[in-house]
């Protein structure tokens, strides 16, 4: 029966989007063709990431796990991409209800989303390919989610956890922090480019999510393939510059410095994190060199265009330093985060917060100023309890409506099999 539901589900949705209105082409040739190109190279390479991302999970994992691990965030392409185009863009960037959440009939089913530019959100670029940049970053951030409760979930329950999220937590961030009447926002809080949207509320979810569901049978943590997680970082940080330098919303000077202060970042936080390990383990490993490598991504996304490259340097290699000991401090606690999805982009984009609020040009706390400080502070708080306890909220909702967890027996087979009927070899 449920298997049915899923499936009426989809048909509807599919139903839905035949309906689809054509976007307007009117307005259309007051587009910026050099902004338009960099933004449809951008949006491509964030959905790299989210391949990426299943590489670097998938071989961390072990052996029985690796197929299931990696699907969990292939499919979330496929998934999220859907309720995109039928209302979670317009939850996002519609008519604004009080600056926390869009009117899911502003731009129902891409009704509205024109080639023409939307003044409100970027003056040079089709608003569809604002639309569908921006997907990328709401495709990724369920995906980011996986690592903290690898190994033992059900693939048909982690869909609808995904469904939900991205309706009820993810929608409401973009909206309060990008919407030109966004709650946040207008509160001058700063995100270039989804430190607060992405990865804190990707991070606290995580850290839900391993505790809804608790320790593995076999709490080990033996990456199995080591190549695919050097693979995987290749390709994150590859398409991490569409990310940031993306967020720029055309080919400026914006870009430019954010495309700088990304890789400079992550570069500082590798070599920090390879040499913290060698100081406390005698060994630099490559798991060690990749982690580190992501951290610095995620620490200088919120910053990455508000900030010189000295500073994106510190950031990357203080939020390393936070990132190794929140990693070392889990382990001593017991909690099964399996693949330290918290201690990386939740501590990781709390570090970025703040930092960004002590760096940022000419607002920042080293500039004298206080205020955007006690905001992101504030505002650092909010998200962190909305995320963490709504997404409580989420995992009992979706185990009222088919369980979570696995049953012993089939983790004990791995998820490869038992969830898909397919092996790694």
């Amino acid at each position: 029966m449920k298997k049915k539901i899923y499936f009426i589900v989809l048909a509807i949705l599919v139903i839905i989007n035949m309906f689809n209105v054509p976007g307007s082409t009117e307005g259309a040739t007051e587009i910026d063709t050099g902004d338009t190109a960099w933004m449809l190279v951008s949006a491509a390479l964030v959905l790299l990431m989210t391949p990426g991302l299943a590489f670097f999970y998938g071989g961390m994992v072990n052996k029985k796990n690796i197929i299931s691990t990696m699907l969990q965030s292939f499919v979330a392409l496929g998934v999220v991409s859907i309720l995109w185009v039928t209302v979670g863009f317009s939850l996002a960037f519609g008519e604004s209800i009080g600056g926390v959440i869009g009117n899911p009939m502003t731009y129902f089913n891409f009704n509205g989303v024109s080639l023409a530019p939307n003044p409100d959100f970027s003056e040079t670029i089709p608003f569809l390919l604002f639309a569908l940049f921006q997907l990328k970053f709401a495709i990724i951030t369920p995906a980011l989610i996986t690592g903290s409760f690898a190994e033992r979930v059900r693939f048909r329950s982690y869909i609808l956890f995904m469904v939900i999220f991205v309706l009820f937590i993810y929608t409401p961030l973009a909206h309060m922090t990008w919407h030109p009447d966004g709650l946040l926002r207008n509160w001058d809080v700063l995100d270039f480019a989804g430190g607060t949207v992405v990865h804190m509320s990707a991070g606290f979810a995580a850290l839900a999510g391993a505790v809804y569901l608790g320790k593995r049978k076999r709490n080990v943590h033996n990456p199995s393939q080591v190549p695919y997680i050097i693979l995987g970082t290749a390709l994150l940080w590859f398409g991490w510059f569409g990310f940031n330098a993306g967020s720029a919303l055309g080919a400026n000077l914006d870009a430019v410095s954010a495309f700088a202060n990304t890789n400079f970042a992550s570069a500082a936080a590798m070599i920090a994190w390879i040499f913290f390990d060698m100081f406390n383990k005698k060994k630099m490993s490559a798991t060690g060199a990749c982690i580190g490598a992501v951290v610095g991504l995620v620490a200088i996304t919120p910053a990455a265009g508000f900030v010189t490259i000295g500073q994106s340097i510190f950031i990357g290699f203080i939020s390393a330093l936070i990132s190794w000991y929140a990693v070392q401090v889990k382990n001593k606690s017991g909690l099964d985060d399996t693949l330290d999805v918290f201690p990386c982009h939740g501590i990781g984009g709390v570090s970025g917060m703040i930092l960004t609020a002590v760096f940022a040009k000419d607002v920042g706390l080293v500039y004298g100023e206080t205020t955007t400080f006690l905001h992101h502070m504030a505002a650092l708080v909010g998200v962190s309890i909305f995320t963490f306890f709504g997404s409580l909220l989420l995992y009992k909702i979706t185990d009222l409506i088919t369980p979570i967890r696995v049953i012993e027996e089939k983790e004990l087979e791995g998820l490869d099999l038992s969830q898909h009927g397919e092996s790694f070899e």
